[in-house]
C-alpha cells in the first residue's frame, strides 16, 4: 500500500484534468481525476482523500456541494477549490464554508503545486476540515502591516506564507489603496531574502523615457543629462527582491526587455554593451484588469504568463466584512495617540456609516477620513457630526445614499456610482451640466443625485422607478459618446478605471442578454 497521500482531482474538462495531471506528474502523491460530482462521491465513499482540487462549476451539480459533504462529515480533506476569473465572491463563499484555499482560473503549474503543498503541509489527519478552517492558530487578525480578519485576507495571508519562501514570481492584483506594496513587504518579509535588498519602483511614476534608467541603470553619456554612471533597480535588488508597482502602465517596448531580463536574469544598462547578472525574485502589482490590458494589446501576453505565476487578489475594504472597523479602530487609536487628542471610540451610528459606505478609495481613503476628523475635532468618542464628506451627506439608515455596486469589481474606483472619488458629486455633475443626460427635462435638471436619472415618467405622466444598472449604464455611454469614444478619457472624467467600464459592459450584455 502507497504512504503517498492521496489527492483527488475534480474537473469536469477532460483537458484541464490532464493538463493538472500533468502539472502535478512529479509529485509524491496518489493522483485521481474524475469529471462529475457523482464520481466524486463515488470515490470518497470508499477513499477519503489527504486533498482535493475541486471545480465548482460542475456539470451535475455545484461543487459546493461536496465541500459540505466533506466539512459535515468531518472527512480528513483539504480542499482547494477552482473558480473562474473574477468569481472571488464565490471562492469567499467557499472558504466560508470551510475550503482549505482557492485558485482563480487560468492558473499556472507553480500556483497549483505551491497550493497543494501546502495543503497537504497543514493537513492533520485527526483534526477534520471544519476545525482546521476555523484554528484560531491560524487565523490573523493582524499579519505584517496588514489589518484584517476576513476570509478574503485570511486567504492572501495564506497564500502569502506558502509563496513567500519560493522565487517564484508574484502577481498582486487590487483597486487602488488596498494594500498592494504592504502585500509585496510581508512577502519579502516572510521570504529567505528578508535580510537583503527590497527595492520600489512605480512604473506610472517615473516618466517613460526615464524608466528604462530606472530599472537598469545608464553610463556617464549614455543620454542628455547622464553626467554620471547610475545603478538601476536592478543592481541594488541583487540578492533580493524587486517590486514592480503599476507594471501595466510600462511602456510596451521596455515591456520587451523586461521579459528577457526576467527570463535569463541578465541585463544591460543604458549606454552599455556590458552584460550583467543578477539574482532577483519578482513582485508585481496593478490596480488594472491585466486579462483587459492583454486584449487591448497594452501589456504583452508573454510577459503576462512569465509574471503570472502566484497571483494574488486583495479584496476591496467594502468585501471585507466587519474588517472595515478593525482598522478604523486601529487608525484612531494611532492618530489620537500622534495629535494628543483623546479619542477612544466610535459611536454606534458612526460604526453603522463606516460598515455601509463603498470606500471607492479602500483603506487609503478610511485612513484619510480617520485622520481628518482626529485633526479637526475634539472628544473621547467620534460622532456622525464629525464625519467629514461625503460620509456626512447620509444617515446610516437611508440606503440610498450608499447603494451596492452594480456589479462584482476587481479594479478602478466607481463602486459606489453616487460619489466620485474627490468629490462626493455624481458621475453626472462631475462630467459636464445636468444638460449632459438628454433623460431630464426642462423641469427636472435641478435635481441632484441620481434622482433626476432614477426615474421617468410614463404615458399617464407617472414617476416610474427605472433599474440602477440601466441608469448608470446610460451614464457611462453619454460620457464615451461626448468622449468620441475615447473610454480611457470617458474614464477619467467619471474617476473610474477604464477596466471598470469593460467589465460593466460585460455585465450589461448578459443583463440585456
Amino acid at each position: 500500500m502507497s504512504i503517498n497521500p492521496s489527492v483527488l482531482i475534480v474537473e469536469d474538462s477532460p483537458h484541464l484534468g490532464l493538463l493538472y495531471t500533468q502539472y502535478l506528474r512529479d509529485e509524491p502523491i496518489e493522483l485521481t481525476t474524475v469529471e462529475t460530482g457523482a464520481q466524486a462521491f463515488d470515490f470518497i465513499k470508499n477513499q477519503v482523500p489527504s486533498a482535493m482540487v475541486l471545480d465548482l462549476q460542475l456539470p451535475d451539480m455545484n461543487g459546493l456541494e461536496i465541500l459540505n459533504y466533506i466539512v459535515k462529515n468531518q472527512l480528513p480533506t483539504s480542499v482547494v477549490v477552482v473558480t473562474g476569473h473574477g468569481s472571488v465572491n464565490i471562492a469567499v463563499e467557499a472558504m466560508r464554508a470551510g475550503a482549505f484555499d482557492f485558485i482563480e482560473k487560468p492558473f499556472v503549474a507553480d500556483r497549483l503545486l505551491l497550493t497543494l503543498r501546502n495543503a497537504l503541509g497543514s493537513q492533520k489527519k485527526t483534526e477534520p476540515a471544519q476545525q482546521r478552517h476555523q484554528n484560531p492558530s491560524k487565523h490573523h487578525e493582524e499579519y505584517h502591516s496588514f489589518i484584517g480578519s476576513s476570509v478574503a485576507m485570511q486567504s492572501v495571508y495564506r497564500i502569502i506564507d506558502s509563496a513567500a519562501r519560493s522565487k517564484a514570481t508574484v502577481f498582486i492584483t487590487g483597486e487602488s489603496g488596498t494594500g498592494k506594496e504592504l502585500c509585496a513587504e510581508a512577502i519579502f518579509k516572510e521570504s529567505d531574502r528578508d535580510d537583503k535588498p527590497f527595492v520600489a519602483l512605480n512604473c506610472a511614476a517615473i516618466p517613460r523615457d526615464l524608466m528604462e534608467s530606472e530599472i537598469f541603470g545608464h553610463i556617464k553619456g549614455a543620454f542628455t543629462g547622464a553626467h554620471n554612471n547610475r545603478q538601476g533597480a536592478a543592481s541594488r535588488a541583487d540578492g533580493g527582491t524587486l517590486f514592480l508597482d503599476e507594471i501595466c502602465e510600462m511602456d510596451l517596448d521596455l515591456q520587451t526587455k523586461l521579459l528577457r531580463f526576467i527570463q535569463s536574469g541578465t541585463f544591460q544598462k543604458v549606454g552599455s554593451s556590458q552584460i550583467e547578472k543578477v539574482d532577483i525574485r519578482f513582485i508585481c502589482a496593478t490596480n488594472r484588469d491585466p486579462l483587459r490590458e492583454v486584449a487591448e494589446g497594452r501589456f504583452r501576453e508573454d510577459l503576462y504568463y512569465r509574471l503570472h505565476v502566484v497571483p494574488i487578489y486583495l479584496a476591496p475594504l467594502r468585501d471585507r466584512d466587519q474588517d472595515t472597523l478593525m482598522i478604523a479602530r486601529t487608525f484612531l487609536d494611532k492618530y489620537a495617540t500622534e495629535e494628543n487628542k483623546n479619542f477612544t471610540c466610535f459611536s454606534v451610528g458612526v460604526e453603522k456609516i463606516l460598515l455601509k459606505y463603498n470606500w471607492p478609495g479602500n483603506v487609503r481613503q478610511l485612513q484619510n477620513v480617520v485622520r481628518n476628523i482626529v485633526v479637526l475635532n475634539n472628544g473621547d468618542m467620534v460622532t456622525e457630526d464629525m464625519l467629514p464628506p461625503p460620509l456626512n451627506n447620509f444617515s446610516h439608515e437611508d440606503e440610498l445614499y450608499n447603494p451596492a455596486p452594480v456589479a462584482p469589481l476587481q479594479s478602478g474606483y466607481m463602486s459606489n456610482p453616487r460619489y466620485s472619488r474627490n468629490t462626493g458629486y455624481t458621475p453626472v455633475e462631475v462630467v459636464s451640466t445636468a444638460h449632459y443626460n438628454p433623460v431630464l427635462s426642462a423641469n427636472t435638471h435641478q435635481t441632484s443625485g441620481l434622482g433626476h436619472m432614477a426615474h421617468r415618467s410614463n404615458a399617464a405622466g407617472e414617476a416610474t422607478i427605472r433599474p440602477l444598472w440601466l441608469v448608470e449604464k446610460e451614464t457611462i455611454e453619454q460620457a464615451i459618446a461626448l468622449c468620441s469614444g475615447n473610454i480611457p478619457k470617458a474614464a477619467a472624467l467619471l474617476e473610474i478605471s477604464a477596466s471598470t467600464i469593460y467589465r460593466k459592459r460585460q455585465h450589461w450584455e448578459s443583463k440585456e442578454g
